[in-house]
C-alpha cells in the first residue's frame, strides 16, 4: 500500500457514505478524500460543503469527480446502491444491486486500483462476493461491512441491560447481515467471564435476554420505520473499519471475511470476526461456536449461497 499520501475514496454520496466521509474528514486520518456518485453535481456539493470545514480540521483534500480516483488511493469504500426500504429485507436487494457493483468493479479495476476495498451496500455478504469476483481482486483484499454494526448493537442493548459501557462487553453477531444472522453467544464474555459462568453467580437470567438477538436483527427495522434509513451507525462503523487499514492496526473486527474451511464454510464471504489491517483481512478468526450455533451458522451460509448462486444466474440471463 503506498504511503507518502493517505487515499481514500468513496463510492456512494448518500446518507451513508457522507455519515463515514463526515468522520473521516474531521479524523485527520487521510490527507486526501475524492467522492464519486451517480449524481457528480451530489458529490461536487458534498466535497465543497466539506471543504468549507477545512479551517478547523486537520488539512485534508476533498475533491469530487469520475473512478479516475482511485488510481492512487489505498482505500476505497463503496456506498453506493439502492437502499433498503420499509418492509424489505437486505435480500431483497440483491438483482438490483448486483448489476451495481458489476459496473463499478469494471471502472475499478480500469483505473489501476491496487488497494483494499471496504463495501457496505446490501446485501453486504453476497455483494462482497460478487465484488471479489467481478475484480479478481486478491480475496483479503476485498473486506465488507460484514457484523461490525450488528456487532455493535448487540453490545449496546447487552450493556443496557447490564448497566455496563457496551466497549466493555466482548461478544459478536455472525453469519449473514441480515435476517438468517445469530448471536454467537458461547463467546459472549463479561466481567472477565463466559456469559453462561456469569449468569451463575448474577442477579441475571437467561430469561432477561431471551429478546436480545430478535432486537439486534430487527434493529435496522426498526430505524428504517422511523427515519427511512439507518446511516450514523453504520457510518462510524466503516470508519472503524478504514482506520484498521490505513493504521494498520491488526484489530479484530465482525467483516465480511472469506471463509475457506472456516465453521465448515468453504468459498464464501460472511460475517466472522477477522484481523483487519493494512492488506485488509490478514486473517478469519474463527470462533469456537455450540452445536446450535454451529447449525445456525452453516444455515446463514447455505441461505446466501443459494441468494448468491440465483443473483450470478439473473445477472446472466
Amino acid at each position: 500500500m503506498k504511503a507518502k499520501n493517505r487515499k481514500v475514496v468513496l463510492i456512494g454520496a448518500g446518507m451513508v457514505g457522507m455519515s463515514f466521509a463526515y468522520q473521516l474528514y474531521s479524523s485527520g486520518l487521510c490527507e486526501e478524500l475524492g467522492l464519486i456518485d451517480f449524481f457528480a453535481e451530489k458529490a461536487e456539493g458534498e466535497a465543497m460543503d466539506l471543504n468549507h470545514g477545512g479551517a478547523l480540521v486537520p488539512p485534508i483534500k476533498v475533491t469530487s469527480g469520475g473512478y479516475e480516483q482511485c488510481a492512487d488511493a489505498d482505500v476505497i469504500v463503496i456506498a453506493g446502491g439502492l437502499p433498503q426500504k420499509p418492509g424489505e429485507t437486505r435480500l431483497d436487494l440483491v438483482d438490483k444491486n448486483m448489476k451495481v457493483v458489476k459496473d463499478m468493479s469494471e471502472q475499478i479495476v480500469a483505473s489501476g486500483f491496487d488497494g483494499v476495498i471496504v463495501i457496505a451496500s446490501n446485501p453486504v455478504d453476497v455483494l462482497t462476493n460478487a465484488l471479489q469476483k467481478f475484480t479478481g481482486f486478491p480475496r483479503n483484499k476485498i473486506v465488507g461491512s460484514g457484523t461490525t454494526l450488528d456487532s455493535s448493537r448487540f453490545r449496546y442493548i447487552l450493556g443496557e441491560r447490564l448497566n455496563l459501557a457496551p466497549s466493555s462487553v466482548r461478544g459478536y453477531i455472525i453469519g449473514e447481515h441480515g435476517d438468517t444472522q445469530l448471536a454467537a453467544w458461547s463467546n459472549v464474555n463479561v466481567y472477565g467471564k463466559q456469559f453462561d459462568r456469569f449468569l451463575e453467580t448474577s442477579k441475571f437470567t437467561k430469561e432477561d435476554f431471551a429478546d436480545v438477538e430478535e432486537k439486534v436483527m430487527r434493529a435496522a427495522y426498526e430505524v428504517i420505520n422511523r427515519k427511512r434509513a439507518t446511516y450514523y451507525a453504520i457510518g462510524l462503523a466503516l470508519f472503524t473499519i478504514v482506520k484498521a487499514i490505513l493504521r494498520d492496526e491488526n484489530v479484530e473486527l465482525a467483516v465480511s471475511g472469506y471463509c475457506d474451511g472456516h465453521y465448515g464454510i468453504d468459498g464464501l464471504y460472511i460475517g466472522t470476526p477477522a484481523i483487519v489491517g493494512r492488506e485488509g483481512v490478514r486473517e478469519v478468526v474463527e470462533l469456537e461456536l455450540n452445536e446450535e450455533e454451529k447449525a445456525k451458522m452453516l444455515h446463514s451460509a447455505k441461505v446466501l449461497k443459494e441468494t448468491l448462486d440465483n443473483a450470478y444466474a439473473a445477472l446472466e440471463a
